[in-house]
């Protein structure tokens, strides 16, 4: 019974998946007759099209997106361990305070948020600028989360006090000995940091106004605007819609084999 509930679960889930894949396919003909489960003949045509679009633009918001995403994701990976690290490790006055703090960024909306964070950066002339997507993006108080509960649990005080007599500074010691041993928890805070960027749709659409600095969400939501007047734009936003689910997925399953290898790595270790 758990087996079918699961399966179940998983067929509800990717569906919509399986939708897109099919919908991509057709032409706009095709898409607006009765929909059928079968392949169309239009996806040449349709990428034809898209890749046309304004001059290329739709690859303009794929650049954009992979550079929101990719940039920021590192950024907040790396922000994420060092702090998180300095939370697990380090006594000091405010540690406690400072961690419910990030507890309640936690539990925080994101749209909370927005209109603030837009009127910050209006102060200081870096709303529609690339700046007004990327630095919102480092801080995750989730990121930190959970790299402070990784760095407690995986990086024993015996090896830390082993460094410091040997000489280590401690940034060296977080270089040298702390980072390799956080990098599987800080690869989790790049990924769902990475899927949270790209996916996110309401911090570009409030922050920017020029479609040249669109990321492809909110290039997406312009486009299917549009498709009201012009009809012929659904089938172009269906498939600039797959092709952004492509690189996620290229991205979860090379994850994945870093995760594998890690775990096998530190067996042989132990």
């Amino acid at each position: 019974m758990p087996t079918i509930g699961l399966l179940a679960g998983a067929a509800y889930t990717l569906f919509p998946v399986l939708w897109v894949l099919i919908a991509a396919t057709k032409s706009g003909s095709e898409l607006f007759s009765t929909f059928t489960l079968f392949p169309g003949s239009g996806l040449l045509g349709n990428l034809r099209d898209l890749s046309n679009y304004r001059g290329g633009e739709f690859w303009q918001w794929m650049l954009n997106s992979a550079l929101y995403a990719g940039l920021g994701a590192v950024l907040s990976a790396l922000l994420s361990g060092v702090t998180g690290f300095a939370l697990a490790k380090y006594r000091f006055a405010g540690r406690g305070a400072i961690f419910n703090i990030l507890l309640a960024g936690v539990l925080m909306p994101p749209v909370v948020l927005a209109v603030p964070q837009y009127l910050l950066f209006a102060k200081t002339g870096l709303a529609d600028s690339y700046w007004a997507v990327l630095l919102p993006s480092i801080l995750s108080p989730y990121g930190i989360y959970l790299a402070r509960i990784y760095a407690a649990g995986a990086i024993p005080d015996d090896v830390l006090e082993a460094g410091r007599i040997d000489g280590a500074s401690e940034w060296r010691l977080f270089r040298s000995v702390v980072l390799p041993m956080m990098s599987p928890g800080l690869v989790t805070v790049f990924l769902f940091q990475f899927v949270a960027i790209w996916n996110n749709f309401l911090l570009p659409f409030v922050m920017l106004g020029d479609d040249r600095k669109f990321p492809v969400t909110v290039g997406l939501f312009t486009m299917l605007l549009q498709g009201a007047n012009a009809p012929s734009l659904y089938t172009l936003v269906i498939t600039g819609a797959l092709l952004s689910v492509i690189p996620l997925i290229a991205l979860f399953l090379s994850v994945q084999r870093f995760w594998r290898l890690d775990l096998l790595s530190g067996a042989v270790k132990s």
